[in-house]
């Protein structure tokens, strides 16, 4: 099993700049990425950025390239996002999220509230 606590959120204005962070324990050696996916009111769960643990490559979503960094700290366990040129529309509840294979992500965590004013 594998927990994740993420810390970080918050309220920001537009153009402002937050970083999540995300903390696993347990068997984490086991992981094989480790990903942020968000989730606004009255919308589905998406996709936000992942990056796999052994070599550090890393997927964007559309919606955040260039504004969004994801990066891993091995050693303390931990996944960063980077969230950059905010806007309101980046308000949601941001989730980690963690799997051992490229199927199905496994583990989640409790989820991190960010709001960004216009």
């Amino acid at each position: 099993q594998v927990q994740l606590v993420e810390s970080g959120g918050g309220l920001v204005q537009a153009g402002g700049s937050l970083r999540l962070s995300c903390a696993a324990s347990g068997r984490t050696s086991s992981l094989y990425d480790m990903g942020w996916f968000r989730q606004a009111p009255g919308n589905k769960r998406e996709f936000v950025a992942r990056i796999i643990r052994s070599g550090g490559i890393t997927n964007y979503a559309d919606s955040v390239k260039g504004r969004f960094t994801i990066s891993r700290d091995n050693a303390k366990n931990t996944v960063y996002l980077q969230m950059s040129s905010l806007k309101p529309e980046d308000t949601a509840v941001y989730y980690c999220a963690g799997r051992r294979s490229a199927v199905t992500y496994d583990y989640w965590g409790q989820g991190t509230q960010v709001t960004v004013s216009s």
